[in-house]
C-alpha cells in the first residue's frame, strides 16, 4: 500500500511513519509534504497514492485547500487536534479521522476500516463535496487568515496578516507589501486571498489590489469618480487607486470600519 503523508510537524510525521510500519512493514511511504504548496507540487508530478494521511492545520493554510486545487481520487484519513464535538462532522460525512494525539490502536482501527471498505478509488466530486461540507462544519465564524508562509530562497518565512499593507497583482503574479517595505511573492490569486481576509480590515480597491485599512494615508479625489490612497512604507510612498465602480462601496466600507 502506497501512502502519502501531509504533515507540517516533523516529529508527528516521524511518529506516524513508525506506527504505519509497525502495523505493516510493507507499507510504502511515498513522501511527506509539509505545506499546501509542497503538496500541490507533489500532485503535479506524481500519481495518486492508495491512501492519504492529511493533517488539517498547515503553515500556509489547511489541507482542505488542496481539494480546491486538485481532484483527490483516493481515500483520506485526516489527522487533527479539533475537539470531539467538531469531529462529528467527519462521522456524518463518512470521512475517517485520527484525533491527535492518537495511539497505535486508533491507527489500526482507521486502517482496518479503510481495508474493509474494499475500494481503491472514490469519486472525485463526491470527495470534494464531502470535504466542503466538513469545512463548513468545522470553520469557526469570523475565522480569517492570520499568517502566510512565504518561500524565500531555501527558507520559509512567516508573514502575519496584520503586517501586510496590501496585496497586489502584477504580470499575472500575486505579491504582498509589508509594513517594512518588503515585497514577497504568493502562489494564490487575489480572489482566493480575498476570501480569507477580514472584510472589516481589508478592501478590494480594484481587480489588482487589496488594501489594509490600518495603513491608509491620505485619500484624494482622483480624476472622474475615482479615489487615490497614499501609503507610506519604508523606502517608498505607494499610491492605490479605487476604481470608479468600487468608490461608493469603499465610502460605505470606510464608515463601517472607522
Amino acid at each position: 500500500m502506497n501512502v502519502l503523508i501531509i504533515e507540517d510537524e516533523p516529529l508527528a510525521a516521524e511518529k506516524l511513519i513508525s506506527m504505519l510500519k509497525t502495523y505493516d512493514k510493507d507499507i510504502s511511504i511515498l513522501d511527506v509534504c509539509s505545506s499546501v504548496e509542497s503538496a500541490l507540487r507533489w500532485f503535479s508530478l506524481n500519481e495518486d497514492p492508495d491512501l492519504g494521511f492529511f493533517d488539517i492545520q498547515l503553515g500556509d493554510g489547511t489541507s482542505f485547500d488542496i481539494f480546491e486545487k486538485v481532484n483527490v481520487n483516493f481515500p483520506v484519513i485526516f489527522t487533527t487536534a479539533y475537539d470531539r464535538f467538531a469531529i462529528k462532522a467527519f462521522k456524518v460525512n463518512s470521512v475517517d479521522y485520527l484525533l491527535k494525539p492518537f495511539e497505535n490502536e486508533d491507527l489500526t482501527a482507521a486502517l482496518e476500516k479503510f481495508k474493509s471498505i474494499h475500494y481503491s478509488r472514490i469519486n472525485a466530486m463526491g470527495m470534494k463535496q464531502t470535504v466542503e461540507s466538513v469545512v463548513r462544519a468545522l470553520k469557526p465564524e469570523n475565522s480569517y487568515r492570520e499568517r502566510f508562509v512565504i518561500t524565500v530562497g531555501q527558507h520559509l518565512k512567516l508573514v502575519y496578516t496584520s503586517d501586510i499593507v496590501c496585496f497586489y497583482s502584477e504580470e499575472k503574479s500575486t505579491f504582498i507589501l509589508t509594513n517594512e517595505g518588503r515585497t514577497y511573492y504568493l502562489h494564490q490569486s487575489l480572489n482566493q486571498i480575498e476570501e480569507e481576509l477580514d472584510p472589516k480590515i481589508f478592501f478590494r480597491t480594484s481587480r489588482k489590489e487589496i488594501l489594509n485599512f490600518r495603513f491608509m494615508g491620505a485619500i484624494i479625489n482622483y480624476g472622474r469618480n475615482r479615489l487615490k490612497i497614499t501609503i507610506d512604507v519604508p523606502g517608498e510612498t505607494r499610491e492605490i487607486v479605487v476604481s470608479k465602480e468600487r468608490v461608493k462601496t469603499f465610502r460605505d466600507w470606510l464608515e463601517q470600519s472607522s
